[in-house]
């Protein structure tokens, strides 16, 4: 999805209709969750730590790895 579509989706949630601003809040999530997962990846495999990942995110290391765990980014490195 590209930075365009992105913005549409975000003015979508001060449609007057709460259903459809619900509905963009909805896909904007999923957009959300899948760009993060890709730049986690892209940063593990530039070598950054899951401590300094965690710290990006403002997350707990911990909470980096639960959320993480069985994407097959858990790497040996801390």
């Amino acid at each position: 999805m590209d930075g365009e579509r992105l913005a549409e989706l975000a003015a979508s949630t001060a449609d007057g209709d709460p259903l459809a601003g619900l509905d963009a809040v909805a896909r904007l999530r999923a957009e959300t969750e899948r760009v993060e997962a890709a730049l986690v990846r892209r940063a593990r495999n530039s070598g950054a730590t899951w401590p300094q990942i965690a710290a990006a995110l403002g997350v707990s290391k911990q909470a980096v790895h639960k959320k993480y765990a069985g994407r097959g980014l858990l790497g040996g490195r801390s």
